[in-house]
């Protein structure tokens, strides 16, 4: 399967994030999917957002900075494509308000009872800028985000 500019197979693009979080869909679908609380937990430890507008529905947007511990701005803008409660939400990445897209991204709710299997799937526009993300630690950067939300649930 190819896919990307240069013709790389999605494989070579594709990024995988797991977390369970210990606590039912409806309140982990609930802290990502409420335009108030998104902004308070996204983002590694030490990031904080600053959210210029949100709209969590399909065809939405949230448009926002990541600001690092050290005060550099990382403007981003996400675009929701799919949303189907408390099962999956579907949306591009780009760099910055309009830019450029960085990646199709995927956010699945598994049901497991008592608590939640929350996975990250990111499908980077080229391989190298998968390459780059994973060098500068992107998955670990994304289990902290998912540690912040379980934290946030209270339940980490």
């Amino acid at each position: 399967m190819t896919g990307g500019p240069q013709g790389e197979a999605a494989a070579d693009r594709t990024m995988i994030i797991e977390r369970v979080i210990r606590a039912p869909v409806a309140v982990v679908w609930g802290a990502w999917m409420n335009p108030l609380t998104l902004p308070l937990w996204w983002g590694p430890d030490g990031f904080t957002c600053r959210t210029t507008r949100i709209d969590l529905r399909e065809g939405g947007e949230w448009v926002f900075d990541m600001i690092a511990p050290d005060g550099t701005v990382f403007p981003n803008h996400h675009r929701y494509t799919r949303v189907t409660p408390e099962q999956r939400l579907d949306y591009t990445l780009h760099w910055g308000e309009n830019g450029p897209k960085h990646a199709d991204a995927s956010a699945i709710f598994t049901d497991l009872g008592p608590q939640t299997r929350l996975t990250l799937c990111m499908v980077f526009a080229t391989a190298r800028e998968y390459d780059e993300a994973k060098g500068f630690g992107a998955v670990e950067l994304g289990l902290q985000t998912l540690g912040k939300l379980a934290a946030f649930i209270g339940v980490d």
